[in-house]
């Protein structure tokens, strides 16, 4: 085996990304203090075809050094959008026909692995605050929670390697229906 180099890769370019066909997925991160888990996220999101990201309450924005640094260069390739209260955004994206998921432990909450994707659905998938994690009040706006399972001593995982767990998830059962 030779590892690749990055020309051999065969990646698209911003403007070809820009015009690509994206999942039907749009991110909301809410009052996410770290600049580099939201760095990640954008490169995750670009990883995955994204449609959107949303930056909501204490999120930073881009340009950021700190964002800049774990994000190498997905500010430039994915939407995004700064919007002060989540409550009015969730309002906006339910009108535009968007199913409201966010990822937190709660009761009924849906294991990631058994949660079913509907054709022809949009989501809005919410990431919460690395300490207090998703707001009572934005899981009361939900349609519904979705749970990673994990079988550790840790009640948590970092909210970028959420959000890549998850959007891997999304982007797989995604795009396979649309090949379809």
């Amino acid at each position: 085996m030779r590892k690749l180099k990055l020309e051999e890769l065969g990646r698209i370019s911003v403007e070809e990304f820009k015009e690509a066909d994206k999942i039907p997925v749009v991110v909301i991160l809410d009052n996410i203090r770290s600049m580099y888990n939201i760095g990640s996220v954008f490169r995750t999101a670009d990883a995955f075809l994204i449609e959107k990201i949303y930056l909501c309450g204490i999120t930073g924005t881009p340009p950021h050094k700190e964002i800049r640094k774990t994000a190498l260069g997905a500010t430039e390739s994915v939407e995004w959008e700064y919007v002060k209260e989540i409550s009015e955004l969730i309002g906006k994206l339910k009108n535009e026909g968007f199913k409201i998921l966010s990822i937190e432990q709660t009761e009924g909450s849906k294991n990631l692995s058994e949660f079913e994707l509907s054709p022809n659905e949009k989501y809005a998938v919410i990431f919460g605050n690395e300490v207090e994690g998703v707001q009572q009040e934005v899981i009361n706006q939900s349609d519904v929670c979705i749970e990673i399972p994990q079988g550790g001593t840790k009640h948590s995982l970092n909210v970028s390697v959420c959000a890549g767990i998850l959007l891997w998830e999304m982007f797989k059962k995604l795009s396979l229906r649309q090949a379809q």
